[in-house]
């Protein structure tokens, strides 16, 4: 499947894991598209904090941890992200959020929109001002913030859908896209993997494809009708480089998952959802 020497990098998810023979391909860019509540927020939640939760346990029936692993967030700060995952999962899960770097790039965010500044910056006038250059946007940030991690890392931009919709001007467009290709190159030097949560009917089809045809993998998580009217959340794996012949072999491409507090994120059963 790959090179002995480049282990895969795991997703934390012990019900998955072993589906995806130990983890993504190094380098992988991973879309997790996904209709609202469907699953694929906390695909992000369970993943980031096992791995976590490994890296203090330094568990050795897990191969390769990443270096790093950082949240990037465009419009929340660290407070109000694990505010969501205390409310969401057991605290001893949520307690390995200390191995987690944050990094808020939400100033520049709504420094490019109508928010009024009260309602996301403590810092007075004079000072927002001179930190502010001519030069700085949030791609640019987002670019730097990245270059600093160590290699093999696992990376969480909060979220594509935030970013996306600021560059959904056509002129602007064509800058997303083709940072979107530049990241997906430099993950493979790198060798880190990088989740993209994006909300599924927000941006055209056009442009969600086009988005899913500069990344490695695209999950897309969803609500499916089950017997009794019950609904019930789905993952599919539409694409994923390196992987994907695999798991078609083996009918692994579709699965019903379930959420719960003390697990996170679980896949209920490992075979195909017809």
């Amino acid at each position: 499947m790959q090179e002995p020497d480049i282990p895969p990098m795991p997703t934390g998810i012990t019900s998955l894991d072993p589906v995806l023979e130990g983890g993504m391909p190094p380098g992988s860019v991973v879309l997790l598209l996904g209709e609202t509540g469907s699953g694929n927020r906390e695909f992000v939640y369970s993943s980031i904090l096992s791995l976590a939760a490994s890296k203090i346990e330094k568990r050795e029936d897990v191969a390769v941890l990443p270096e790093d692993i950082c949240y990037i967030s465009f419009t929340k700060t660290r407070e109000d992200i694990l505010g969501e995952l205390s409310l969401s999962f057991h605290p001893d899960l949520v307690s390995s959020a200390s191995q987690i770097q944050f990094e808020d790039l939400s100033q520049l965010y709504f420094d490019a929109s109508v928010v009024p500044v009260e309602w996301y910056s403590g810092a007075d006038f004079l000072t927002r001002i001179q930190k502010k250059t001519p030069t700085t946007n949030i791609m640019v940030q987002l670019a730097s913030t990245m270059e600093k991690l160590a290699p093999h890392s696992l990376i969480v931009l909060d979220s594509l859908t935030d970013l996306a919709t600021q560059y959904s001007k056509t002129e602007q467009w064509n800058d997303f896209s083709a940072f979107l290709k530049g990241l997906q190159r430099i993950t493979k030097k790198w060798n880190t993997t990088i989740y993209l949560p994006l909300t599924g009917g927000i941006l055209d089809r056009g442009r969600e494809t086009e988005i899913a045809d500069a990344v490695d993998a695209v999950l897309l998580f969803r609500w499916e009708e089950t017997p009794g009217a019950r609904r019930q959340r789905v993952m599919h794996f539409e694409k994923f480089r390196g992987l994907m012949p695999h798991l078609e072999e083996r009918d692994l491409v579709k699965f019903a998952v379930r959420i719960t507090s003390s697990g996170g994120f679980e896949v209920s059963n490992i075979r195909v959802v017809i």
